[in-house]
């Protein structure tokens, strides 16, 4: 998992609240386990006009102009700025994948479904939460500027808008530790291989039998 401290990025406003796993990655898209290649289906049903399927070229498909994502003065947005519980319904891991492979980094709300928020720190995205009043701020300010960006420093738990203002966030300290120094759910297990390793050969010294192999 690459290792996330700070970001400077683009800002793309996805104003729905309530949006749901399965809008931001279609069932259909869940047969790979591969945790890449999904950037193309997210948000499918609404970035495109026809009917997306595993397989198909997207590239060649019709879009939606009126989707946020498919505007010009958005392209290559790494922030997708949103509304209240986001990421709700089933709890597939493939929902930060599809944002991840899109090229999203960090996503602002209000609130998140719990689930889904567990997955992003496991997968490398930087769910931050903010008050509805900075949320609305935030997206006048998106709409009313081309080009709007934001810069979020995690090692100061800050957000520096282009005015110069700044909004605080919080973020677990387990969690701000894993993003920080790149590590899922393995790579925190390994960051104490010396003591497992030391308990491993302790048993082996104290109870061989559990050892023996069987011939």
């Amino acid at each position: 998992m690459d290792k996330f401290t700070y970001i400077t990025g683009l800002v793309a406003p996805l104003d729905r609240a309530n949006v749901d796993t399965d809008a931001i990655i279609p069932k259909q898209f869940l047969k790979s386990i591969k945790r890449t290649g999904f950037g193309p289906n997210l948000f499918d049903e609404w970035r495109y006009l026809d009917q997306g399927e595993p397989g198909m070229d997207s590239s060649n498909r019709p879009l939606n102009m009126d989707f946020v994502l498919n505007q010009p003065r958005y392209q290559q947005a790494s922030i997708l700025l949103t509304r209240i519980n986001f990421g709700c319904g089933s709890s597939r891991e493939h929902a930060p994948w599809a944002l991840l492979d899109y090229g999203f980094k960090v996503i602002i709300a209000p609130s998140y479904a719990d689930i889904f928020y567990n997955n992003c720190f496991k997968n490398g995205i930087l769910p931050v939460r903010l008050t509805e009043d900075k949320i609305q701020q935030l997206f006048s300010e998106v709409k009313a500027n081309l080009g709007y960006q934001l810069q979020i420093d995690l090692e100061q738990c800050r957000i520096t808008l282009p005015g110069g203002e700044h909004f605080s966030f919080e973020v677990e300290t387990s969690r701000r530790h894993s993003l920080i120094n790149g590590l899922d759910d393995i790579g925190i297990t390994l960051e104490d291989i010396n003591l497992i390793e030391k308990y491993e050969n302790n048993r082996r010294l104290t109870k061989p039998w559990l050892f023996d192999v069987i011939k």
